[in-house]
């Protein structure tokens, strides 16, 4: 006997129903990879600067990142290099002229353990984060930045506190 179609579409239904279902792992796997591709690009290698409790940096909008430099801290009675002291404020404000001389020292020791520059930091020199306190006067910070720029280290970074920028007033008073 011949069956309708109706029939034909109902016992094509059942039997549908009756097999398991089955999941597309293909479909899935693309999915994962791409989540996967997607966290390690936007993972963001967030670097901060490990600041010294006894200084207070002066804040600022900027939004650049900073690197992992040498790093020149002056506190309020201390100047440190990685981590090393080399002097006192008070002698670099004793100091005649723009050169800071056991600040030098250190820097060129620093320079010779790096080797030597490569093409592109010929023009720029070797990269230093200056890490002062707020409070440190101008002339000061002018000596050292003068010294690092004497001892080939001329791509000179000043660490700041970042600063969140206003939010908008959205015309509310």
């Amino acid at each position: 006997m011949k069956q309708s179609l109706r029939a034909k579409r109902m016992a094509k239904h059942h039997r549908r129903l009756k097999q398991g279902s089955k999941l597309n792992l293909v479909s899935l796997m693309d999915i994962f990879t791409i989540l996967v591709f997607f966290l390690l690009v936007n993972s963001g290698d967030v670097e901060v600067l490990q600041t010294d409790k006894s200084i207070k940096l002066p804040a600022s909008f900027s939004e650049q990142v900073p690197e992992n430099n040498l790093l020149v801290l002056i506190s309020a009675t201390d100047v440190v290099v990685a981590g090393r002291a080399v002097g006192s404020v008070a002698d670099l404000l004793a100091t005649e002229g723009d050169k800071f001389e056991p600040l030098a020292q250190e820097l060129k020791y620093h320079a010779e353990k790096a080797g030597p520059l490569t093409e592109k930091n010929q023009l720029t020199g070797r990269p230093v984060t200056v890490m002062a306190d707020q409070k440190v006067p101008y002339q000061l910070l002018k000596k050292v930045m003068a010294t690092c720029a004497g001892a080939e280290y001329r791509d000179i970074s000043l660490a700041v506190t970042k600063k969140e920028l206003p939010a908008a007033n959205n015309g509310e008073g």
